[in-house]
């Protein structure tokens, strides 16, 4: 059985005709062609499949993608701004964050999260935050480095701006 619903993403409306038990990270990937959210393991332990679905990090391989209409999704396409990355992208590609790259979005977006709600987190916090996302590539310290050095930058976007805090989509 089919539903047709609108999913918004990243600001963006899409509407979608979906199976009732369709999967989020299958919509997203497959039928909307926003490939940056990977399916892992299909149970919600690696994270790589992450997004931000109003305002909370879920694993969107648990989510059915019908129980996501009405809500606000944030994928790892509506990081960067046209070619400007996102202080987080370009803190992992600053720091070698980035191995073979397959579990980096769901990091990413985990990441956002924890700066959106915790601009100037520790770094146990950090660990902390990411402890739900899987990388067999590195051990870690490099994205711990990685997310901290992005705070730094995002307080310094918000300084020079006068700001306290700087917007969620608002980043230089």
């Amino acid at each position: 059985m089919t539903k047709s619903i609108v999913l918004t993403i990243n600001g963006q409306e899409y509407p979608v005709t979906v199976e009732l038990d369709e999967l989020l990270v299958d919509v997203l990937r497959d039928r909307l062609h926003l490939t940056g959210t990977k399916k892992g393991c299909g149970t919600g332990d690696c994270g790589a499949c992450t997004v931000i679905m109003d305002g909370r990090p879920v694993t969107s391989c648990l989510v059915l993608a019908v129980a996501a209409e009405g809500k606000s999704i944030e994928t790892v396409e509506g990081l960067a701004k046209g070619e400007q990355l996102h202080p987080l992208q370009q803190s992992f590609l600053d720091h070698g964050a980035v191995q073979c790259g397959y579990c980096t979005p769901g990091f990413l977006m985990m990441a956002k999260h924890l700066l959106d709600t915790n601009p100037h987190p520790t770094e146990a916090e950090v660990r902390a935050g990411i402890a739900g996302n899987l990388c067999r590539c590195t051990g870690y310290n490099k994205i711990v480095e990685a997310i901290l050095d992005a705070a730094r930058r995002m307080e310094g976007v918000a300084e020079r701006r006068g700001d306290a805090h700087v917007a969620e989509d608002d980043h230089e």
